[in-house]
């Protein structure tokens, strides 16, 4: 794939609207919410695995709104509910002139528009808005790939600022919160508060920062519906330590107030997200212990493709894993930062770092932990869809039609080469995070999140349970085998205590999927084991523990798929080269049979219509087939 130029912005700096989108927000006192609510008559000692997006846009998001997306956060939040939602092409009206609806509601959601812009989104799309008529504004209006630029590059900035151009005459400010107080109410309003705990809402938004074109975006996530009066935005605070402190200081240090920031899209950061820089505190260890509070998890999947692994990076000892080319933003070949940084990554454009992904991010959180006695990327795993359409939850594979609104509402555009297009075949349909959670309320879910019992897939619903420690060998034939890892293990998440040469457990069940849309049978289950060595080395090893080669295949010509799989897997393994002086982590990857990717089955819809098949279909830039895939959070060890 080609470097992609500036037009992506379009899409990567991303990754509203009321129901008037014209009319100014009442100012409702959000005092009056709170969080009483009735005990779940569902408690699960044991958890369940209830299913999510924590990363959705709607109209209220400057890019969004330019889709042609008018999805209010009420909108999108009954979407994940289960009821239809009207989605572009646009009538002459402003209307959407299709439907989708999901066939399996989610259990949770946090609709998480982009706090920076918020106001001058408003400004230049309200009549009455004292800056809708000035040249920016209606520029901004005309949905174009100018529009992104002009309103967006600002993010990029060392120092940004509001536009001049709206904010001089329009109270950009005063409309940041009138928007969210509206995300609030809604919010609040779907919340289930009865014993029945059907679905869950959480307050949010993104904090949006492009710095050198480098991504350092985080979703915040409060626990509760006490929160600070005003999002912070990249305006008020313009680097992530700044977030941090401020959300610590208005938040976590207040009573009943918790919060957690998670940091996405690393692959595009050019090393930036996750370097070990500490200057700002007044101490490193400080410095590192305050991000590991404010930042236990990682979004490492959603329509941006996945930030789990890449093959031969600098520092990192490790055999190749093919299974690390899957769903890849930046092109292959692209220059290894080694232990610099770059920019221009949200474009396509500098170095490619280990800490781009998971696995260099992990084993650089053990590096630190032997140098500061704190580890500051002990991460949690999750995935999303950072869906820009207003529909979370939306990851079919097989009738997938874009997250960015009318930018993608046909195949000729989905298909479309990156940077002609916001990311054209380069996306992927998004993603889930999955949460063990006694039940399915703020707290209980919001507890998982710390834990860091919590899971993410490439969109399928693949339950995953993972424990380590001292576990008996034949834990895979226990009828009890919940239990018995609780009893004498730790799950997801979890730190080993023990000095003895772990062993560990994975066990998967396959999505079983819908009746229009049958699940995929699992294909292997696997343990990824990072750990430095007595000389510091970094080092991945890849172990199957179940399942494996099978003779699994797809005819692409038609996407039916043949061969054998698992509807169940489960393995066993215990560490041969435990060494209990080294730093180590472990989690697992679950990889289903290939289906067929979005784009085949595009392509194939195209040749049967007649229409114009795009050259992509057939010069072999694309991979035909994906494998579906779940990664659980990993299990540390520290000396």
């Amino acid at each position: 794939m080609r470097p992609l130029p500036v037009l992506l912005l379009l899409q990567v700096l991303a990754c509203g609207k009321d129901p008037d989108p014209t009319a100014h927000h009442t100012g409702t006192d959000t005092a009056a919410f709170d969080d009483s609510r009735e005990d779940c008559a569902v408690q699960a000692p044991e958890r369940q695995l209830l299913w999510g997006d924590l990363h959705v846009h709607t109209a209220y998001s400057f890019d969004a709104w330019v889709y042609d997306v008018r999805a209010t956060p009420d909108d999108a939040t009954r979407f994940a509910k289960g009821e239809p939602l009207a989605i572009p092409p646009l009538d002459a009206d402003g209307n959407g002139t299709g439907t989708l609806q999901l066939e399996r509601p989610l259990d949770f959601v946090a609709i998480t528009d982009h706090a920076g812009l918020l106001g001058e989104t408003q400004g230049c799309v309200q009549p009455d808005s004292a800056a809708y008529d000035s040249e920016f504004c209606v520029n901004y209006r005309a949905a174009d790939a100018q529009s992104i630029r002009d309103i967006a590059t600002i993010l990029a900035a060392e120092e940004p600022e509001h536009h001049e151009e709206i904010c001089t005459d329009f109270d950009c400010e005063a409309a940041t919160l009138d928007a969210w107080e509206d995300m609030q109410r809604t919010a609040e309003s779907h919340y289930d508060r009865t014993s029945a705990c059907s679905f869950t809402t959480f307050v949010g938004y993104e904090w949006t920062s492009a710095r050198g074109v480098s991504n350092h975006h985080r979703n915040v996530i409060f626990r509760s519906a006490t929160v600070p009066a005003a999002p912070v935005t990249v305006f008020d605070e313009p680097r992530p330590e700044d977030l941090w402190r401020a959300l610590d200081r208005d938040c976590i240090a207040q009573d009943a107030c918790d919060v957690l920031a998670i940091p996405h899209n690393s692959d595009m950061s050019n090393g930036q997200q996750f370097v070990p820089d500490w200057d700002w505190a007044e101490t490193e260890a400080d410095g590192a212990a305050l991000r590991a509070r404010m930042e236990p998890l990682i979004e490492i999947y959603q329509h941006k493709g996945d930030a789990e692994c890449r093959n031969d990076q600098w520092g990192i000892l490790a055999a190749t894993d093919e299974a690390c080319s899957f769903e890849k933003q930046r092109a292959e070949g692209a220059s290894d930062c080694e232990d610099g940084v770059g920019n221009g990554g949200m474009a396509g454009f500098g170095c490619v770092s280990r800490l781009d992904y998971l696995r260099g991010i992990l084993l650089e959180g053990l590096v630190e932990e032997q140098r500061l006695g704190v580890n500051p990327y002990a991460l949690g795993v999750i995935a999303s869809t950072d869906t820009h359409s207003g529909t979370p939850g939306y990851v079919r594979e097989d009738a997938w039609i874009g997250h960015l609104g009318g930018f993608e509402d046909d195949p000729e555009e989905r298909l479309a080469a990156p940077g002609d297009v916001p990311g054209g075949y380069a996306n992927s349909a998004g993603g889930l995070v999955g949460a063990w959670s006694v039940s399915n309320d703020r707290d209980a879910l919001f507890e998982a999140f710390r834990a860091r019992e919590v899971m993410g897939t490439s969109g399928p619903r693949i339950a995953v349970r993972f424990f380590g420690g001292e576990l008996p060998d034949d834990l895979c034939d226990a009828a009890d085998l919940v239990a018995q890892a609780d009893e004498h293990g730790v799950p997801m998440g979890g730190q080993l205590t023990s000095q003895e040469a772990p062993a560990f457990v994975v066990h998967a069940l396959m999505d079983p999927g819908t009746t229009t849309a049958p699940g995929t049978e699992l294909q292997r289950a696997q343990i990824i084991k990072g750990w430095l060595d007595a000389d510091g080395e970094r080092h991945i090893e890849v172990i199957d523990v179940a399942g494996g080669d099978n003779e699994a295949t797809v005819d692409t010509a038609t996407c039916e798929v043949s061969g054998t799989g698992a509807a169940e897997l489960c393995g066993t393994w215990t560490d041969p080269d435990w060494d209990p002086s080294q730093p180590a982590f472990y989690y697992a990857r679950v990889l289903e049979n290939p289906v067929c990717r979005w784009s085949t089955r595009d392509c194939n819809a195209l040749g049967e219509d007649g229409g114009d098949r795009p050259e992509v279909c057939d010069d072999g830039t694309l991979a035909e087939t994906i494998q579906e895939r779940a990664w659980t959070s990993p299990i540390f060890h520290s000396p």
